[in-house]
């Protein structure tokens, strides 16, 4: 099958889905008019097609009793105090990247670590949801008044960057990159220098020359972010893990909500993550033709070489993540623990 019928048929299967995970029941009618300002940054994109399929189906299903605006280009809260804006009220939902602040959130960045066993976007999503009923993780999200409700699922990070290509995993040493999280972690053992910036800010920093590649997720962000107007290259199968941006909810603005809207949302979630993944599959198609058309070179490593780089480099980086995590007082032998049981399928 061809890139378009390719494209056609998830998109098709998509709003199938949609149709038939969001139901069709008539609108609710709760005495309560609700306003949720959802703060999330950049441009819309494939990361935010479920905000945006939220904010329909509750605006639908209430006869727009319950509304959700949302606040693009950190509009309403930078990218790295989105967890704070939480906590003060002022915004009740938010999109927050949990590497952007490690400190906030030691709890959650278990699932910022690189190499994590997720062959395939399901396989993502059964984890985090799992993840996100930890006590621990339940405990630390109630410190900031918050709770996630939604993975956004983002997918495997690959580099893009201007100057010489590393075209072997030993042409990283030295150069300054960046990588947020586990990321950064995992190339700092090949002798990168990673540095952290929120994706906003990446364009700039690289155009600059502060950096000479950028992790972001693979195709959707690179191109969101226009990294593809000022790069020469880019990397294909290094997969060195993926960022984690859930939607963190405030709780009381949660608790407050009538229980028929706080139905609607939640039942809202299936289709949602079924219009997420497709939304990845679409813009991968056509991202990838633009890549090529615009002359960017693909670096590709030999299967050896990245067997070795995750070999080399995840178990050691796992296991000081959980001995700082002890030192902090949280279980993070149980959360990576979970973390392997849920990807194999365990509970």
């Amino acid at each position: 099958m061809n890139s378009i019928g390719k494209t056609r048929r998830y998109r098709y299967a998509a709003v199938a889905a949609a149709i038939a995970l969001s139901g069709l029941a008539a609108p609710a009618r709760a005495a309560d008019k609700v306003v949720w300002n959802f703060s999330l940054w950049g441009p819309p994109r494939a990361a935010t097609a479920a905000a945006d399929f939220f904010a329909k189906t509750v605006e639908e299903k209430t006869g727009g009793n319950f509304t959700m605006k949302l606040h693009y280009g950190e509009a309403v809260s930078p990218a790295k105090e989105n967890l704070d804006s939480i906590k003060i009220g002022s915004v009740e939902i938010a999109m927050v990247c949990t590497a952007y602040h490690p400190g906030k959130n030691p709890a959650m960045t278990g699932l910022d670590l690189p190499f994590l066993p997720f062959a395939d976007l399901d396989v993502q999503q059964r984890v985090h949801e799992a993840y996100y009923k930890h006590p621990a993780v339940l405990q630390e999200m109630k410190r900031w008044n918050a709770v996630a409700i939604f993975s956004n699922l983002l997918p495997q990070s690959e580099f893009m960057g201007t100057g010489a290509p590393p075209k072997t995993l030993e042409d990283w040493k030295g150069k300054r990159v960046r990588a947020i999280g586990g990321i950064g972690d995992a190339m700092r053992a090949l002798g990168a220098v990673p540095t952290s910036m929120p994706a906003p800010e990446v364009y700039t920093s690289l155009e600059r020359g502060m950096v000479s590649a950028a992790s972001l997720p693979f195709t959707y962000n690179h191109i969101a972010m226009r990294l593809h107007e000022i790069s020469q290259w880019y990397t294909v199968n290094m997969a060195p893990g993926s960022s984690h941006c859930p939607t963190v909810v405030s709780l009381p603005a949660m608790n407050a909500l009538p229980a028929e809207y706080r139905k609607i949302l939640e039942g809202a979630y299936p289709a949602g993550y079924a219009l997420l993944k497709n939304a990845y599959k679409e813009v991968d198609v056509k991202n990838l033709a633009t890549l090529d058309k615009m002359g960017l070179q693909p670096i590709r490593y030999s299967e050896d070489q990245v067997a070795a780089f995750r070999q080399n480099a995840a178990q050691p980086i796992w296991d000081k993540w959980v001995a700082d995590m002890k030192a902090k007082g949280i279980p993070g032998d149980e959360l990576l623990k979970l973390i392997v049981d849920n990807a194999k399928g365990g509970a």
